[in-house]
C-alpha cells in the first residue's frame, strides 16, 4: 500500500503543470515596444500606466494571456489586446522574465 501511495504521489508531481522560466535576454528585445507606455526601465512615466519593473513573472504571463484572449476588457485593454496578440507563449514568458528580474 505504501508503494502504491508513493508511486501515486510521484506521478502527481511529475504530471503537474510547471511553468518554464522565460529567457530575460530574449525578453528584453521583445520588450522594447513596451517602453513607449511602461518606460525603458519598466517604470511608467505616464500616470495610470502600471510599472512592470520587478513585477511577479507569473502574473505578467497571466495578464498578457488574458489580454491576448480578450479576457481583460477594462482600462487600456484596447491598447494591450493588439500588443499581446502579437506575442507567442514563449514571447510572453520571455518578456515576463525580463521585467520580473529588473530590480
Amino acid at each position: 500500500m505504501k508503494k502504491v501511495l508513493a508511486f501515486a504521489m510521484l506521478a502527481a508531481v511529475i504530471s503537474s503543470p510547471t511553468m518554464a522560466a522565460g529567457d530575460p535576454v530574449a525578453g528584453k528585445a521583445k520588450a522594447a515596444i513596451c517602453a513607449a507606455c511602461h518606460g525603458a526601465d519598466g517604470i511608467a512615466m505616464i500616470p495610470g500606466y502600471p510599472n512592470l519593473k520587478g513585477q511577479n513573472e507569473q502574473y505578467l504571463v497571466s495578464a498578457l494571456k488574458a489580454y491576448k484572449n480578450k479576457q481583460r476588457n477594462g482600462g487600456m485593454s484596447m491598447v494591450m489586446q493588439p500588443q499581446a496578440a502579437l506575442l507567442s507563449d514563449d514571447d510572453m514568458a520571455n518578456v515576463a522574465a525580463y521585467f520580473s528580474q529588473l530590480k
